[in-house]
């Protein structure tokens, strides 16, 4: 049952590592994070005339409608593009989600760290401090990402506050499916996280369960023994002790063996009686 269960989390922590990879690999390499729409409300009919529409990610940026229909543009990290944007608060907008960018990529540099250790922890399951090492960085990668994603939410989120409230011009915004596909990395890499953490737990329980007792670890007295021969950490045996009665029994020994033995008797023995007078046997 130990043998399945480990089993069961070295794969579950492998696809749940290795979806978490690609899912913030895809979201951090794609433009669909946030999609922009602004334009006027007709007063004739209360339709909406869309003057500018955009699709933008953490390196670029896309328009679908308006003057600048079909161009993309990358993003202002270090000059700033000639585009142009209806209102001010838009042009904000894609300045400030440029805060966020450097989290994800962090991210993305734990979560490839941790895929590899965790790969070698599971070709080689004696080595287990490799598991405990590679849930560490898929907690850190999950983290990492999620204050990129809280930091990118609100630096939209003030900005859409702060934007004028004008009747007759409209504003919709909503997060595309590289927003989601983040927001599904840091589950998948928190929940590979946890399991290789307690895969660590299980294998190092059961190493200590099949370690040997240092007190088992004894040289065999005897030939016949099935323990001769083993010196197994001679430097745990404890010193050999000689009292007094030891060396009292050896010195008797080595008397006894040290005696000359009397010459054998060629008759039978005689036993003599001596019978005294007036004496009664006792």
């Amino acid at each position: 049952m130990s043998s399945c269960s480990s089993r069961a989390l070295t794969i579950l922590s492998t696809v749940f590592g290795a979806c978490g990879l690609l899912l913030v690999g895809v979201a951090v390499s794609t433009d669909y994070w946030l999609l922009m729409e602004e334009g006027i409300v007709l007063q004739q009919n209360q339709s909406m005339e869309v003057k500018m529409a955009l699709h933008s990610g953490l390196w670029r940026v896309c328009f679908v409608a308006g003057t600048e229909n079909g161009r993309c543009v990358a993003s202002e990290y270090f000059t700033e593009p000639e585009i142009e944007i209806t209102t001010e608060n838009t042009a904000n907008i894609l300045k400030m989600v440029r805060t966020a960018t450097p989290f994800p990529m962090v991210s993305l540099l734990f979560v490839f760290t941790a895929f590899v250790i965790s790969n070698i922890g599971h070709i080689r399951p004696q080595r287990t401090i490799l598991a405990f090492v590679s849930g560490i960085f898929f907690i850190l990668s999950g983290l990492s990402l999620v204050v990129g994603l809280v930091l990118y939410i609100s630096s939209i989120n003030d900005e859409v506050m702060n934007r004028p409230r004008e009747p007759e011009q409209f504003f919709n915004y909503r997060y595309g499916w590289s927003f989601a596909f983040a927001a599904s990395s840091f589950l998948l890499k928190e929940g590979a996280g946890v399991m290789s953490v307690y895969l660590f737990m299980k294998r190092y329980a059961e190493e200590e369960m099949y370690r040997p007792h240092p007190a088992l670890y004894r040289p065999r007295l005897s030939e016949c023994s099935d323990y001769s021969g083993q010196f197994l950490h001679p430097e745990t045996w404890p010193p050999p002790k000689r009292g007094r009665g030891d060396s009292r029994a050896s010195s008797d020994i080595s008397i006894q063996i040290n005696q000359t033995p009397l010459p054998p008797s060629t008759g039978p023995p005689h036993y003599h009686t001596h019978m005294h007078m007036g004496a009664s046997p006792c």
